[in-house]
């Protein structure tokens, strides 16, 4: 999936899972070290967010089970795939999110990787896990909006 829009944003990869798995309350855009060739691969799209989570340690953020295919043209210097991945953030930024993950049944879920101005980036969300009866409830909801926007495109 890549997705260019009028902002100098393409959009390399996304969680969808999360949607659907996690309440999001909280965004934020996180800058991502990586590495030559891990960044040549993110241009080609080889990327894989599926069961990437999100660590606060020592005052760090790190990115960790995210997958990111080896450079076809990286010979003996390609990157391990799933290594951890440090999170550039703000400092203050680190410590309110280290505040809200520890209130209870909070979780910090990466949600999409894209290019900004050449930059890789990160857009991260603080979540709540989701009941299966909250799983059935925003499905019914979404469900009802689709056939409200039918009605309304058939009536006009």
């Amino acid at each position: 999936m890549q997705n260019t829009n009028e902002k100098g944003i393409k959009v390399i990869a996304e969680n969808r899972k999360a949607r659907h798995e996690y309440e999001l309350l909280d965004r934020y855009e996180a800058g991502l070290e990586l590495k030559g060739t891990e960044i040549k691969s993110v241009r080609k799209g080889k990327v894989q967010l599926k069961d990437a989570y999100i660590s606060i340690r020592d005052g760090q953020a790190t990115l960790k089970g995210m997958h990111i295919s080896p450079y076809e043209f990286g010979n003996r210097f390609n990157h391990d795939e799933t290594r951890d991945r440090r999170l550039l953030l703000h400092k203050r930024e680190i410590l309110k999110l280290d505040q809200q993950v520890r209130l209870k049944g909070m979780t910090l879920v990466p949600l999409k990787i894209y290019l900004s101005h050449g930059l890789c980036k990160l857009e991260i969300a603080v979540a709540r896990g989701k009941n299966l009866h909250d799983k059935r409830e925003s499905a019914k909801t979404r469900d009802a909006q689709r056939e409200i926007q039918k009605a309304m495109k058939i009536r006009y």
